[in-house]
């Protein structure tokens, strides 16, 4: 098992033993081996839908323990195959991005309509399927910056996905649009069987006020999630917070004093609490987002966001690029990493 604690560093005190006090984990609906039982059985989801989320829960190292770690590997489409593969030529290849989400013992793998299509009768009944509909088409110059459907709904279910995933902009002039493609998609999905997965990203260049990018505030952030559960999302997929006040340093919307002076702290995974409390306190789970590949503080920087993940009543952690750019080996490490967080008994709900 990984040595968290040493790992963590300096921050290993702080991480490991801070306590939330504005939004306590009384209030929250936890991950845990009875969440399907405790909390999703409650929605109006149809038993397909509840048999796809189970095949997740209880697949890979995670099995049983209500926590996610997931591949994810759409970087082909969102940044280029050159930029995402050029590191590592072999997960050109769609047979090594499933071969190493098997090695890693994932819960899961996400991935494009043309990766997972081209290998499915082979793999489909050995790791779970998440299809990802659309993706943000960069070739086109100058770039714009809008998610658009690259698949169908019905391509996904004749594969024999589990799941669907999107991705919305939240704060983009094409927000809107994207929100009632997404809805409409996530309730076709819902009725065809297929739990759905929602990337919530922000995006809009107003977002950055001075040196500060406020795209991971927990303010903003938090309620991007909330739009994203509202729409029906199982699992909200969210950069971690980083810092806060994204409402009053933008000077739009609406907020509340009290999300700063009660309900949050600077500390990270107070910040990372207030994204669970808009996930319907836990309902929708909340994984964070691995991050980009960073070099030799990779392994680290995944353990710390893991365990911030962990402690602020998140459901885990969906690590692509620190995974897959790296030797398989080394990917393999650092996803198992990740998952020893979610199975260590003493990384406690703060």
């Amino acid at each position: 098992m990984t040595n968290i604690a040493t790992l963590l560093g300096a921050e290993a005190e702080s991480l490991l033993n801070h306590q939330c006090k504005g939004v306590p984990k009384e209030m929250l609906s936890l991950p845990g081996p009875d969440f399907m039982d405790r909390v999703m059985s409650l929605t109006d989801r149809k038993p397909n839908v509840l048999r796809n989320l189970g095949a997740m829960f209880n697949h890979g190292r995670l099995a049983g323990s209500g926590y996610l770690s997931i591949l994810p590997v759409d970087q082909g489409i969102e940044h280029s195959g050159g930029a995402s593969f050029a590191p590592n030529p072999i997960y050109f290849d769609p047979e090594n991005i499933v071969k190493l989400a098997i090695e890693g013992e994932c819960n899961a793998v996400a991935s494009t309509l043309g990766v997972l299509s081209s290998i499915a009768r082979k793999y489909v009944h050995k790791i779970p399927f998440i299809v990802k509909i659309n993706h943000n088409e960069i070739l086109s110059y100058p770039n714009i910056y809008d998610q658009t459907l690259f698949a169908k709904v019905e391509q996904a279910f004749d594969m024999g996905a589990v799941a669907i995933g999107a991705t919305i902009y939240f704060g983009s002039h094409e927000s809107r649009r994207q929100i009632e493609e997404i809805s409409e998609a996530f309730a076709l999905a819902h009725d065809l069987g297929m739990a759905t997965v929602l990337w919530a990203y922000l995006r809009n260049p107003a977002f950055k006020v001075g040196d500060t990018d406020y795209h991971t505030a927990a303010d903003l952030t938090g309620q991007a999630n909330h739009i994203a559960a509202t729409i029906n999302a199982d699992i909200v997929k969210q950069k971690q917070a980083t810092n806060n006040g994204g409402y009053n340093a933008i000077k739009f919307g609406k907020t509340h004093a009290k999300v700063y002076s009660e309900l949050t702290t600077d500390h990270p995974i107070d910040l990372t609490r207030y994204q669970v409390a808009n996930c319907f306190m836990g309902r929708a789970g909340l994984i964070n987002s691995g991050g980009e590949a960073g070099g030799k503080d990779d392994l680290k920087d995944a353990v710390r966001t893991a365990v911030i993940n962990k402690r602020a009543g998140g459901m885990g952690l969906i690590s692509g690029r620190k995974a897959f750019q790296k030797p398989m080996d080394d990917g393999v490490k650092l996803l198992h990493a990740i998952q020893d967080v979610y199975l260590a008994r003493d990384v406690t709900i703060a």
